[in-house]
């Protein structure tokens, strides 16, 4: 079930094939975007929390539209704010680049600009939003920065009847963040002592349509940096799963974690069919969206809350969390 990726190679076959798929701490497989075959979506994703607010920031490129997003959220009022930048038939325009480990991400349409730029050891984000909110401008730069010894999840995923079809992604959980943002007025600060952040890289040629489930944390529990990504319903996962719980770096793999919900604010039940990963996730504030274009739709429901609950490592030893601040998401896409 968890076949793990420990050697490097390339990602597709001359043919747009995936080599191997799987799972693996680093991203070994050498992605190469002139081998696939289809219309390749790729993305960056950032999310950046702190207990009373939170930045989030998409760059996107699905091939007929280039996307950039930014959302503001307040978790003290229970409120969010998003704006979002869109171009069509961009077709690999963005030049996102082939690693997430090396290369830097820039777009400047106006006078809006997102600017990634990576460095050894760190991610340095920093953004340029006039009119963001209201009249409001919001301005933001923001150190991430990890370990490079620290595990992530990295997952090479076929589709089931599509041979050409695969999803390449990357998440890096509990990453320190250090800096500000400037929203109108008002400043606010991410320091490493009271803020993380979690990186989404995805590359892939994909089904038209898709419904996936994403859950993600990162944060402290005592003196230990405590995070975990779970996640299903997207490809063919006979070979691995998207669930893992990290502490102090270290990887703790994961079989099957569902989640049971009613409402999308009514407190979720996160079970892993081992018993390894047993969480109550209480909501706070969902940020939920319906973007139709017709060709392009996206329904989401990224939900803020905090997890509570006990994961079992490697070791056999038992993590209870008193409290973590993440977020759970389902998400209809037709792109």
């Amino acid at each position: 079930m968890q076949r793990e990726i420990v050697e490097a190679g390339p990602l597709l076959s001359p043919k747009g094939v995936l080599h191997t798929p799987g799972w693996a701490r680093k991203p070994l497989l050498a992605y190469d975007r002139s081998l696939a075959r289809g219309r390749l979506k790729e993305w960056d994703y950032y999310c950046i929390l702190r207990e009373d607010f939170g930045l989030a920031v998409t760059v996107a490129d699905l091939g007929y539209i280039g996307f950039v997003a930014v959302a503001w959220l307040d978790f003290e009022n229970g409120s969010f704010h998003s704006s979002e930048m869109m171009r069509p038939f961009t077709r690999g325009k963005l030049a996102l680049p082939a690693s997430s480990e090396q290369g830097d991400v820039e777009v400047a349409w106006g006078k809006r600009r997102v600017h990634i730029r990576r460095e050894a050891g760190e991610r340095t984000l920093t953004l340029e939003w006039p009119d963001f909110r209201k009249g409001e401008d919001l301005r933001a730069e923001i150190a991430l920065t990890a370990p490079e010894t620290d595990d992530g999840l990295v997952v090479a995923t076929p589709f089931p009847g599509h041979a050409t079809a695969f999803y390449y992604n990357h998440k890096q959980n509990c990453l320190s963040a250090d800096g500000e943002v400037q929203l109108g007025e008002e400043t606010h600060h991410f320091t490493p002592a009271t803020s993380m952040g979690v990186l989404d890289w995805g590359r892939g040629v994909w089904t038209w349509s898709n419904t996936w489930y994403w859950g993600s944390a990162s944060g402290k529990v005592g003196k230990k940096r405590v995070g975990f990504n779970l996640g299903y319903g997207f490809g063919d996962l006979s070979t691995h799963t998207e669930n893992i719980a990290f502490v102090d770096g270290v990887g703790h793999k994961l079989d099957e974690v569902q989640f049971a919900f009613g409402r999308y604010m009514d407190p979720w039940q996160c079970t892993s069919n081992d018993g390894r990963f047993e969480m109550t996730f209480t909501p706070i504030l969902d940020r939920h969206a319906d973007i139709n274009l017709l060709v392009f739709r996206s329904l989401q429901h990224q939900v803020f809350g905090t997890y509570s609950g006990k994961v079992v490592l490697d070791d056999g030893s038992t993590l209870e969390v008193p409290k973590l601040l993440g977020f759970a998401e389902k998400v209809v896409n037709r792109w």
